[in-house]
């Protein structure tokens, strides 16, 4: 692989493309949204977020809308030591682990840079690769890091349709990863399956509409999804010690 073609500004459409090659890629986001899975790793590359892909690893991707990005094609292990010296080892670590990553601000300012810069240039190339590298491998664990699950949106969508049946599917769309991945993702980083997230979810919805409302006990089971009021009940009362009229009690009392 040449300097010249190190960087390079790409614009991605609807039209699916998956493939593999034998070197390593980072893609920046510039402008739109970009959807990609690596090895059976969804995500999405976006303003301020890059994807990495490992070498040899299968990744396909597509953008509805389209999307702008600035393309690395890391030439190799030969070429990161030559290039990078003391950072070289951080960087290979750095594009063994697929998945997507956030960058901070200065380094979207860097990317922005480079996107604006004749990158055809085989030496703008080459140093523009080494800086976005370095500055990689140098970010602290806050500024570079794995994105974590959107728990926000999570919320917003379980609390909204709370009375319709929900599955993972919902969550693992919301978050682009597959089922099983954002089952894994949930155990490392909740300690709960996604089904238990929702349920914990719509418990807490019930207790809310339990203390603040006159609402019906069956009703409240309804619009938080149990079918009867007693499996809402027997919910409650697991989760928190007590059954719905006991926490509606008890809130009065308070």
């Amino acid at each position: 692989m040449s300097s010249a073609s190190i960087l390079s500004l790409r614009h991605y459409r609807h039209d699916l493309i998956a493939h593999s090659h034998e070197h390593p890629q980072l893609v920046f986001g510039l402008r739109g949204q970009l959807e990609f899975e690596v090895d059976g790793r969804g995500g999405q590359v976006d303003r301020q977020g890059l994807m990495v892909v490992p070498a040899g690893a299968h990744h396909s991707c597509g953008s509805p809308g389209g999307s702008h990005c600035l393309v690395l094609d890391v030439p190799g292990d030969t070429w990161l030591a030559h290039s990078l010296g003391a950072h070289a080892a951080a960087s290979q670590r750095l594009l063994e682990q697929p998945g997507p990553l956030n960058l901070d601000s200065r380094q979207q300012q860097l990317v922005d840079w480079l996107a604006a810069s004749p990158v055809a240039d085989p030496l703008i190339a080459q140093q523009g690769a080494v800086l976005l590298l370095a500055s990689l491998s140098q970010a602290s664990p806050a500024a570079v890091v794995h994105k974590v699950l959107p728990y926000t949106a999570f919320d917003a969508h379980i609390d909204q349709y709370a009375a319709y049946p929900l599955q993972v599917a919902d969550l693992a769309r919301l978050a682009g990863l597959s089922s099983a991945r954002l089952h894994a993702r949930f155990i490392s980083e909740a300690g709960v399956t996604p089904m238990d997230y929702i349920r914990q979810r719509r418990l807490l919805q019930g207790r809310r509409l339990l203390v603040e409302t006159d609402l019906a006990i069956g009703e409240i089971a309804s619009r938080v999804g149990y079918s009867s009021q007693s499996a809402f009940s027997a919910a409650m009362l697991k989760a928190f010690g007590c059954s719905p009229r006991a926490l509606r009690r008890e809130s009065g009392d308070n």
